[in-house]
């Protein structure tokens, strides 16, 4: 992608935000790994996001949604594209109310906490268990994101999708086809929000039930170091995490990039990690694994790379 011409993309009137030219993604990821991109851009509304979307579709500049940078593993290498940041997309409101239950919409960029924090005050039930739980609501949605044996498609309605040339449209969370840490989403779409159905529950029950999932994940998991969760997805009728402790991985290192004492299926950068030292950790554990089970495991991590992946 020539300089010029992405230039000339960012430099339009109609496209209204921060724009972060050759900016390093590991400041932006939970893991702190991530080379360069091209272009860094912070949209400030739908309209700046659609101009941009299709401005790069017909210069065939290739983008990537980022979300709150977790769950993300990124190359070392200069990304040739556009990352994009949703995080001005924060909406956060009731939009309908019933006797029973209420159905509350947040913007993709809206930080899981505060939706499960909004939850918590005003004594809706039904996501509690995704308290910890890092990230944007965009990207647990994407990722169909769990714990504790409930997952976002258990209280999703719908979402709305801007496709890659900035057509608006909703989604019925039904047509999305949701499985283990997938939510199938069409190929290209970017999702602005999504509404969800929670029930009316006493504000301390719902406080306690928080509260609990939270002390739970404390002692189990490295909340405080920095990794991108969960690294494998759990086979069926088993735990990834299990799996490599008894495959004895637990403290295996490749450079900065070492599996967590307290959480198998956590990988910490020490430090100084880069992607190809993940990577490196990743395929190791993954062969012990294969050896001691007989189970191959499958990255839950989605890797960005060259080719936008």
């Amino acid at each position: 992608m020539a300089g010029k011409e992405l230039a000339a993309l960012l430099g339009r009137e109609t496209i209204k935000g921060e724009v972060m030219t050759d900016e390093a993604l590991s400041k932006h990821t939970s893991l702190r790994i991530g080379g360069p991109v091209a272009a860094m851009v912070f949209p400030e509304d739908p309209v700046s996001l659609k101009n941009l979307l299709s401005a790069a579709a017909e210069d065939d500049i290739p983008v990537f949604v980022i979300g709150a940078g977790t769950n993300l593993l990124v190359t070392d290498e200069r990304i040739d594209g556009i990352a994009v940041s949703l995080e001005a997309f924060d909406r956060l409101s009731v939009t309908e109310e019933a006797e029973d239950d209420v159905t509350v919409f947040a913007g993709a960029g809206l930080q899981l906490w505060r939706l499960v924090n909004f939850a918590k005050e005003k004594g809706y039930s039904g996501i509690e268990a995704l308290a910890g739980i890092p990230g944007s609501l965009g990207g647990a949605v994407f990722m169909n994101a769990g714990s504790f044996g409930v997952e976002i498609k258990d209280v999703l309605v719908s979402i709305t999708v801007m496709n890659r040339y900035g057509k608006i449209a909703p989604l019925a969370a039904g047509n999305l086809r949701f499985s283990y840490r997938r939510s199938n989403l069409p190929e290209g779409m970017v999702i602005l929000g999504a509404s969800i159905r929670l029930k009316k529950s006493d504000p301390s029950e719902v406080e306690a039930k928080v509260n609990e999932c939270l002390r739970k994940k404390r002692l189990t998991q490295p909340l405080g170091e920095a990794s991108a969760g969960c690294v494998f997805k759990n086979p069926e009728g088993e735990n990834a995490g299990r799996l490599i402790d008894l495959a004895g991985c637990k403290g295996m290192r490749a450079g900065g990039a070492e599996v967590s004492g307290m959480h198998a299926n956590y990988f910490i950068n020490k430090g100084n990690a880069t992607c190809k030292d993940f990577i490196e950790l990743m395929d190791r554990v993954r062969e012990k694994v294969k050896e001691k089970s007989g189970i191959t495991l499958e990255p839950e991590i989605k890797i960005i790379g060259k080719n936008l992946n």
